[in-house]
């Protein structure tokens, strides 16, 4: 297996370790402002709000590191 797939797997498997123990241990509910986008206050328990920023956080990632493949013009 290749050496960058595996630290890639252990790096993802420790962040969600930690987003897990984030929610068990952070259930109180917050506030969450945006006034140019959200007219009213949002208030959700905070491990879901740690959740939702780490699904933008991931999908915004992968939409970056996707690249656009050339051809070499070879045939």
């Amino acid at each position: 297996m290749n050496i960058i797939v595996l630290l890639k797997t252990v790096l993802v498997t420790a962040i969600l370790l930690l987003l897990v123990l984030i929610g068990l241990n952070n259930n109180a509910p917050v506030d969450f402002k945006l006034p140019p986008v959200l007219s009213a206050t949002v208030q959700q328990p905070a491990a879901l709000m740690y959740f939702a920023f780490f699904g933008v956080g991931l999908l915004t990632g992968a939409l970056l590191s996707i690249g656009i493949r050339k051809n070499s013009g070879k045939a």
